[in-house]
């Protein structure tokens, strides 16, 4: 069975978080759910993560998962959220455990802080297979733009989480903690070699000259046309044009909020004896 999939953009933060069911009242997964973040006044809101309870309600499906491709770095998951409001188990790639030891040093989080995955209800392995009612999906693991990178195979449905962008736009970056250009490349010739025609959806989109905003596409046309991996380009090349583009990147806007979010599975800090929580800001310099 092929998927239903219903994208939705928020443009706060150009990421697409993902509805897959097979119709109206079937068991449906979540990927790549958004909480808004203010980082000037440190407040959340649920805009982005109510228009997808709105399709989940309207649709009456039921959640059945709620996916995340890796501990993003650019928004803050909305997965406890939708998982009180709408149940469903969250889960990410059980190599989020080598993300979680990385960044505990990182924050000098609170010695209670676990780095097992257990915040998590589920930690999926590469080729793992499950099911999403009468849906089939399996794990892709593709890291390189971390070390928990996955993808997701439901049908002919693959979501690729920054992976890869549409072509255009071209690959991840490779910059981060555990981050590795050549383990990247290793991962897009993994998807490209799935069949031509299957789908493939992004996590982001940052459309150049001003086209629409754009986050489906196929194998075949990545291969064709993917700025950074289409077909002919060797490891070499790749690894040489992601090294030398990361290092003009700015961070991320919302890295060091992102992060220590996402590492708990969506879940704040514990609170201080004032009964607020706290996210660190490391000072780099003098």
């Amino acid at each position: 069975m092929n998927p239903q999939v219903h994208g939705i953009f928020d443009p706060a933060t150009w990421t697409v978080s993902y509805i897959v069911h097979h119709g109206p009242g079937t068991a449906c997964a979540i990927i790549d759910s958004v909480l808004d973040y203010d980082p000037k006044s440190g407040r959340t809101r649920t805009t982005s993560a109510d228009k997808v309870v709105a399709y989940v309600q309207e649709n009456q499906l039921r959640v059945e998962w709620i996916l995340e491709t890796h501990a993003h770095a650019d928004h803050i998951t909305a997965a406890p959220y939708l998982k009180q409001k709408l149940g469903g188990k969250v889960a990410i790639g059980h190599q989020i455990t080598a993300v979680q030891k990385v960044f505990k040093g990182v924050f000098n989080l609170e010695p209670e802080f676990k780095q097992d995955g257990s915040q998590f209800d589920a930690l999926l392995k590469d080729d793992e297979e499950f099911t999403i009612g009468d849906l089939r999906a399996k794990v892709l693991a593709v890291p390189g733009h971390t070390p928990a990178c996955v993808a997701y195979q439901v049908g002919d449905a693959v979501f690729v989480g920054d992976t890869l962008f549409m072509p255009d736009v071209g690959s991840a970056r490779c910059d981060f903690p555990g981050g590795d250009a050549k383990t990247l490349y290793a991962s897009t010739r993994k998807l490209l070699s799935l069949p031509a025609q299957t789908r493939l959806f992004m996590c982001h989109d940052y459309p150049p000259n001003s086209r629409p905003v754009a986050y489906e596409t196929t194998v075949a046309e990545q291969r064709a046309k993917n700025i950074h991996v289409h077909d002919g380009i060797s490891e070499a090349q790749f690894v040489q044009m992601r090294t030398q583009r990361d290092a003009t990147l700015d961070m991320p806007v919302l890295i060091l909020p992102a992060v220590q979010i996402n590492i708990r599975a969506g879940a704040m800090p514990p609170k201080d004896d004032n009964g607020i929580a706290y996210l660190k800001i490391p000072i780099n310099g003098v």
